[in-house]
């Protein structure tokens, strides 16, 4: 189901790189990988301590977002955060999503928590369905 949502709204975004813009993805093209806070994380950009970091392709590029671990197993739709270094998707895609992100001082200071988490998610994207990066990787 998390797969399906990820592709449904991923669809939307648009932009050019290497894919088709008007490639709609599939369930199967998403990947996932559950990511957790660590002990000593400082700039942990999110509220929750866990979830699934996913990317997509769809509208022509990677699409990275954070996906809240659900809190109960009933439910279908998740939580999600467009996970980005520009500034436009980063604050207007994330409107619904504010109790998602941790507090900042500023969109720079978002920018550079989101960062690492974006890079990451842009190498899930190139990896094989079921492939795992490590967190020496980050």
């Amino acid at each position: 189901m998390l797969a399906m949502t990820m592709a449904l709204v991923a669809s939307a975004m648009p932009a050019s790189d290497e894919r088709s813009l008007f490639h709609l993805p599939s369930p199967e093209e998403v990947r996932m990988q559950p990511v957790a806070r660590t002990d000593n994380e400082r700039d942990w950009p999110f509220v929750p301590d866990e979830g699934l970091l996913t990317c997509v392709w769809s509208g022509g590029r990677k699409v990275v977002m954070f996906a809240a671990k659900p809190e109960t197993e009933t439910d279908e739709k998740p939580d999600l955060v467009f996970v980005s270094t520009n500034p436009f998707d980063a604050t207007l895609l994330n409107i619904g999503s504010r109790h998602l992100i941790a507090k900042t001082d500023s969109v720079e200071d978002l920018i550079r928590r989101f960062a690492p988490f974006e890079q990451l998610g842009q190498r899930l994207c190139n990896q094989p369905k079921g492939a795992r990066i490590g967190h020496g990787e980050l």
